[in-house]
């Protein structure tokens, strides 16, 4: 099956429009920090004809499938196989300091989760793996065997806000002592059986538990904050960065970021602003956009995200 037909992009319309003015000047290439399957790589790159794309993703099948999505764009694509802080490593592989664009859609990608044997979904059985690069070491069940009990229910709370945190690590640690925790069927039946009889109906209960892991395992939160400055100091004047964050902690994170980069420096005892304290950034969005109805009804994996968006007004270079 094809990129195209297992693949549609999240709020791609906006993310053209607030990429446009950067990424529309001869010349322009735009960093997609989470090439994904190229959804919004092939639209950039046919709507601007001039547009370089640098794809990142840490997922080799995910650079395969994107690869022959972007064929016919063969000379204006470089594929970089890395985690998305490795933006560094992006531009030397394309020979670019700077860059007119970035481009991050945060989360599990629909090829991770539509493929059972990745262990991301909990409603199908399958390994407990959730690594979204398989040359990894680090999986979902080899943490479930190591952590203590603590350990996991603060990765729960955490990474998953999960109010049962301590009750599911307590019982997580007793069946482990059983038997192995290997497959996804094993681990919500331990979470479905911890569950008190009254919250059984107030949504799945390893749905939390199951993003803290995958979280866990990819060092998602880490890698993003990484990420997040670098994708910045990318950018050139002019420059600018869109991020889609699917969960609350990425959101937060992208927020404080972003408002910290267009927020002035300068003392608040000072009665005029100078201009080596203003902002090198300016938002583009009045706190975060969301799909709207007709695309959420479309493509139900639109409902949870949040875009923010930012553009470079100052070059840091210049009062380095």
């Amino acid at each position: 099956m094809k990129a195209a037909d297992l693949h549609t992009p999240v709020l791609l319309d906006r993310c053209i429009e607030l990429l446009e003015p950067a990424v529309s000047v001869p010349g322009a290439a735009v960093i997609d920090a989470t090439l994904g399957m190229g959804g919004h790589s092939e639209a950039l790159l046919e709507r601007f004809p001039d547009l370089h794309v640098i794809g990142i993703d840490r997922d080799p099948d995910a650079i395969r499938l994107a690869g022959e999505r972007l064929a016919r764009f063969s000379d204006r694509v470089t594929f970089v196989h890395e985690t998305y802080d490795g933006i560094d490593a992006a531009l030397e592989a394309a020979g670019r300091k700077r860059v007119q664009g970035v481009l991050f859609d945060l989360g599990v990608s629909s090829l991770q989760l539509d493929a059972a044997e990745r262990g991301f979904a909990y409603s199908r059985d399958a390994p407990l793996d959730m690594r979204m690069d398989q040359t990894g070491d680090v999986t979902a069940a080899s943490i479930l065997a190591a952590q203590s009990a603590s350990e996991l229910a603060r990765m729960f709370r955490d990474y998953g806000d999960e109010k049962l945190a301590k009750r599911y690590a307590d019982a997580i640690v007793s069946a482990r002592a059983v038997e192995p925790l290997e497959t996804s069927a094993q681990l919500v039946q331990v979470l479905q059986d911890a569950t008190p009889a009254k919250l059984k109906n107030a949504g799945h209960p390893a749905k939390r538990v199951f993003q803290a892991l995958r979280i866990a395992v990819n060092q998602e939160l880490d890698v993003l904050a990484a990420a997040l400055p670098a994708a910045l100091s990318a950018l050139d004047q002019g420059g600018r960065i869109v991020v889609m964050a699917y969960q609350s902690h990425e959101d937060r994170m992208v927020k404080r970021v972003l408002r910290d980069a267009s927020t002035s420096t300068a003392p608040v005892d000072l009665p005029v602003d100078l201009p080596q304290f203003a902002p090198d950034f300016y938002l583009l969005t009045r706190g975060a956009e969301v799909a709207d109805e007709q695309e959420q009804q479309r493509n139900p994996r639109s409902i949870p995200a949040r875009l923010r968006a930012a553009e470079r007004v100052r070059d840091e270079r210049s009062h380095a």
